[in-house]
C-alpha cells in the first residue's frame, strides 16, 4: 500500500498498528488548506473526518468541495499539483442559447455581477426578463428569455433555459420537448414536457445547474410554499353578501406529514440544527392556521430515531409544545452518526402508512400524505430507496393505471432538501413526488433562514380572514409584523391634538377608548395611522362610544373623571389591505377567536382570576377622593395589571391593546383605560418604564363589553361590511 508524496518514511512508521498489516493513522494538515476560503473538520484529524471548504460569496471551493480521512491516513480527493485547492468566482451557465435573438454582451464565460441584454429578430416578440445578472447562486435573475411569435402552436415555445440544449419545435397537442445540459452542468426540473390540450406544458422548467449552484430561501418559499399550501388548504365561498373567498383549513386526520432530518457524518451539525430550528417553525406556523396534522418526526442515521410517532395523534392529541420539547431535547452525537440507510427512512414511513390503511382503508383514501427530508442524499447500506418510494407511490396511488393516478396525485407530495457540503442531486431529484425534481427537489447552501422561509409558507392574501397572526422571527425587531393589529389614533379637542392608541379589529374597524373623544368631534377631527401598503393615514366615517360611557358619573362624589365602560370603535371609510404588517386581532366572544383557540363551538368567555390586590392600588390615583371605596372607582368591567410584574403604561397608549399570546396567535382581552400614576419620562422611548410596586394600569375588560362589539361589529343587517361572528350566550 502506497503513502502520499508528502510523508517521510518516518511518519509512516509512527502511526503503524499491527491489525493484520493494516495501516491506520490520522491524517495531516498537510497540502489541505484552500487559497481564499477556509475550512472546517468533522472530527479534527481522525479517521473518518470530513474536510469542508467553505468560501465567501460569490465565490466556490476548486476543485474539491470536500476530502475525507481514510483509514490509511491519506485524503481521499488528494490535492492536485496543477491545480491546487482554491476559491474560484461563481459561474453562471451560458445564455447564448436564446433562438431567434441576440445575447450581448458575447463571453466566453459569465461570472457574477456580469450583466446581460436580450433582444428578438424582427417579427419576434420578446418574453422573459430582457436584462439578466449573474447572481452569487450561479443562477441568472429574471426569467428565461424567449423570442417568439404566433406560429398557431396549441402551447406557447416554452424557451431554452441557459446552459441548456432542446430536441423538439414543435408545440401541437401531445408534442414533446426534451432537455440536456451542457459539459459539466446537471439538469433540475423536468428533462420532458408535454403539450397539453389546455395550452399548458406538463412538469416544471428545467434549470441546468453547477455543483456550486443553489436555491435561495425566497425561491424555497415560492415553490415549496405555492404547492405544500395546497395541502394545508381548500378554497369555499363567501356567502352572498360578500365578495372574493375565504380559506378554510383541513379537517383534522386528512393530513399526514412526515419529517426526517439525515445526522450521519456527512453532515455538519449546524445544517442538522438549523433543519430542527426550520421544523419547529413550520409546525407551528401550521398549528396557527388552526389545522391540525399528524405528524411523523424522526432523525436517521444508519437507524431512526424517533422523535414524534404519527400514530399518537389518531390515539390521543398532543400538543404543540409537546413536539416542540420532543425535537429540541433530542441529542446528536457521535455514536448516533453511523452510516446512512436511506433506504430504511423511507421504509419505515412505507410501514406507517400501511397500518394507518389497514386500520381504516376508506379513511386513507382521503388522506393527504407530505414527505419532507433533508438528506446530502449519500447511503452506504440498506440499498437504494428508489423501489420503496416506488411502493409508497403505489399505495398513495392506489396501483392505479397512469391515466388513473393523475387523479391522486394530489394526495402525495415528497420534498427532497439537499443539504450538507456535497450533494447527490441525481440521486435525491428520483425521490421526489414526480421523480424529475419539479418544485419537489431544493438544493441549499444555507438553511439557517428556512425558518422565515417556512414561516411563509401560506401566502398572507389566502388567510384573510385568520386573526391575530403574527411574525416573530429570532434576532428581529420588526414591530409591524409582531403587533400588526397597532394603530395610532389622532383626535382633534377642541383644536388640540391628542394621541391614543388602538387595535385593528376588523378589516373596517379600530378599537379604541373612549375618553380619547372629547367635546364635539366630528369624524373629520379623527385620524388613523395605520400603514397597510396603501398609505398610513386612514379616514374615518363614523365613531361610536359605549352608550353607558360617562366621564362624569361620578362628580358629584368628587371623582373628576369616571372611565367605566371606556370603549369606543372606529369605523373607517374603507377596508384596510391586510397583509403581515396589517392585520386583525382577535377579540373576545368570537368564532373566529374560538378558531384560533382551536376551541370550535365552545364558548371562550370566561371571568378572569382574583383582581383584589391590583385594584385596591387605584385609590392612589390623583384626585380620587379617600372616603371612597375601590368599587366605587374600578368596577367589575376592569382589568388591572402593574406592580413589579408588569411595564406602567403612559400617556398615549390609552385605548391600545392589552392582550395575550397563544402560539402565534393572539387575543386582545381589554382596552388600555387609565393609570394611578404617571411614571413615564419624556424622552426616547418612554414607554420602557419600569413600574414601582403600588403603580397600578386599568383597563377596560372586553369581556365585560361584549354586547356593544357585538352590535356593532357583529351586526349582519347591513352590508357595507363583513360582520365577525359573536358566540352565543
Amino acid at each position: 500500500m502506497g503513502f502520499s508524496v508528502h510523508w517521510s518514511w518516518l511518519t509512516a512508521l509512527s502511526c503503524l498498528l499491527c491489525m493484520g498489516g493494516e495501516v491506520r493513522c490520522n491524517c495531516t494538515q498537510e497540502n489541505i488548506q484552500i487559497q481564499g476560503g477556509d475550512y472546517t473538520l468533522t472530527k479534527q484529524l481522525t479517521i473518518g473526518s470530513m474536510l469542508i471548504y467553505q468560501c465567501p460569496e460569490g465565490y466556490y471551493p476548486h476543485p474539491y468541495l470536500t476530502r475525507h480521512c481514510q483509514a490509511d491516513g491519506t485524503w481521499r480527493k488528494p490535492p492536485k499539483r496543477n491545480d491546487p485547492q482554491r476559491c474560484k468566482v461563481v459561474e453562471c451557465p451560458d445564455p447564448f442559447v436564446l433562438q431567434y435573438g441576440n445575447v450581448s454582451p458575447p463571453q466566453d464565460r459569465y461570472f457574477v455581477d456580469n450583466e446581460t441584454t436580450y433582444e428578438c429578430y424582427s417579427g419576434y416578440v420578446m418574453r422573459g426578463s430582457t436584462k439578466r445578472v449573474c447572481l452569487p447562486n450561479g443562477k441568472w435573475s429574471g426569467s428565461t428569455p424567449i423570442c417568439s411569435r404566433d406560429s398557431g402552436d396549441n402551447c406557447a415555445d416554452p424557451g431554452i433555459p441557459a446552459g441548456a440544449s432542446r430536441t423538439g419545435d414543435i408545440f401541437g397537442i401531445d408534442d414533446t420537448v426534451t432537455y440536456s445540459c451542457e459539459g459539466k452542468l446537471f439538469l433540475v426540473g423536468s428533462k420532458e414536457r408535454v403539450c397539453q390540450e389546455s395550452g399548458q406544458w406538463t412538469g416544471r422548467e428545467p434549470a441546468c445547474y453547477y455543483r456550486h449552484t443553489y436555491d435561495t430561501s425566497l425561491e424555497v418559499s415560492e415553490a415549496f410554499g405555492s404547492s405544500i399550501k395546497d395541502s394545508l388548504t381548500t378554497l369555499e365561498p363567501l356567502d352572498d353578501t360578500q365578495d372574493g373567498r375565504k380559506i378554510r383549513i383541513s379537517k383534522n386526520g386528512t393530513l399526514n406529514i412526515y419529517i426526517a432530518v439525515d445526522i450521519s457524518e456527512s453532515i455538519e451539525n449546524s445544517h442538522i440544527e438549523d433543519a430542527r430550528n426550520a421544523i419547529k417553525a413550520l409546525i407551528s406556523k401550521i398549528s396557527s392556521f388552526s389545522v391540525s396534522p399528524n405528524y411523523e418526526i424522526v432523525f436517521f442515521s444508519s437507524e431512526v430515531f424517533e422523535i414524534v410517532s404519527i400514530f399518537d395523534f389518531f390515539d390521543k392529541k398532543i400538543e404543540l409544545s409537546t413536539i416542540l420539547e420532543k425535537l429540541e431535547s433530542f441529542k446528536v452525537d457521535d455514536s448516533r452518526k453511523t452510516g446512512t440507510d436511506l433506504n430504511g427512512l423511507f421504509d419505515r414511513f412505507l410501514q406507517r402508512m400501511t397500518i394507518l390503511k389497514l386500520r381504516a382503508e376508506d379513511l386513507f383514501k382521503e388522506q393527504r400524505h407530505v414527505l419532507m427530508i433533508f438528506s446530502d442524499g449519500a447511503f452506504n447500506m440498506g440499498g437504494s430507496p428508489e423501489p420503496t418510494v416506488k411502493r409508497i407511490k403505489n399505495m398513495v396511488y392506489m396501483n392505479q393505471t397512469a391515466e388513473q393516478t393523475e387523479s391522486r396525485k394530489d394526495y402525495l407530495d415528497i420534498y427532497m432538501f439537499g443539504i450538507g457540503a456535497e450533494i447527490f442531486d441525481e440521486d435525491l431529484q428520483k425521490l421526489t413526488a414526480d421523480g424529475s425534481g419539479g418544485k419537489h427537489y431544493f438544493r441549499m447552501k444555507d438553511i439557517s433562514d428556512l425558518e422565515k422561509t417556512f414561516d411563509e409558507i401560506i401566502d398572507e392574501e389566502e388567510v384573510i380572514g385568520q386573526c391575530g397572526l403574527y411574525k416573530d422571527y429570532k434576532g428581529t425587531k420588526v414591530e409591524r409584523t409582531r403587533h400588526p393589529w397597532r394603530a395610532v389614533v389622532t383626535v382633534r379637542n377642541d383644536g388640540v391634538l391628542e394621541n391614543c392608541m388602538g387595535s385593528l379589529v376588523t378589516p373596517r374597524f379600530i378599537l379604541t377608548a373612549a375618553h380619547c373623544f372629547k367635546g364635539l368631534t366630528l369624524p373629520e377631527d379623527v385620524r388613523v395611522e395605520l400603514d397597510d401598503g396603501q398609505g398610513k393615514g386612514k379616514t374615518v366615517k363614523t365613531f361610536k362610544l359605549h352608550p353607558n360611557y360617562n366621564v362624569n358619573a361620578l362628580a358629584g362624589k368628587g371623582v373628576k373623571e369616571f372611565y367605566d365602560y371606556d370603549v369606543a370603535l372606529i369605523q373607517l371609510t374603507k377596508d384596510v389591505k391586510i397583509s403581515s404588517a396589517a392585520r386583525p386581532i382577535c377579540i373576545p366572544c368570537t368564532q373566529e377567536t374560538s378558531n384560533a383557540l382551536k376551541l370550535v363551538g365552545i364558548s371562550t368567555c370566561k371571568e378572569q382570576g382574583e383582581r383584589y390586590d391590583c385594584i385596591k392600588h387605584a385609590l392612589e390615583a390623583p384626585g380620587i377622593p379617600r372616603n371612597l371605596t375601590v368599587t366605587d372607582v374600578v368596577t367589575d368591567n376592569f382589568l388591572c395589571t402593574g406592580g413589579s410584574r408588569d411595564n406602567i403604561a403612559c400617556k398615549g397608549e390609552s385605548g391600545g391593546a392589552v392582550f395575550k399570546d397563544h402560539g402565534l396567535r393572539t387575543i386582545q382581552v381589554a382596552v388600555v383605560s387609565w393609570g394611578n400614576m404617571n411614571l413615564c419620562s419624556t424622552g426616547v422611548n418612554p414607554l420602557r418604564v419600569e413600574s414601582k410596586g403600588n403603580s397600578r394600569d386599568f383597563h377596560i375588560n372586553l369581556f365585560k363589553v361584549v354586547p356593544f362589539l357585538k352590535s356593532i361589529l357583529g351586526d349582519d343587517a347591513q352590508d357595507e361590511y363583513a360582520p365577525l361572528q359573536f358566540l352565543s350566550g
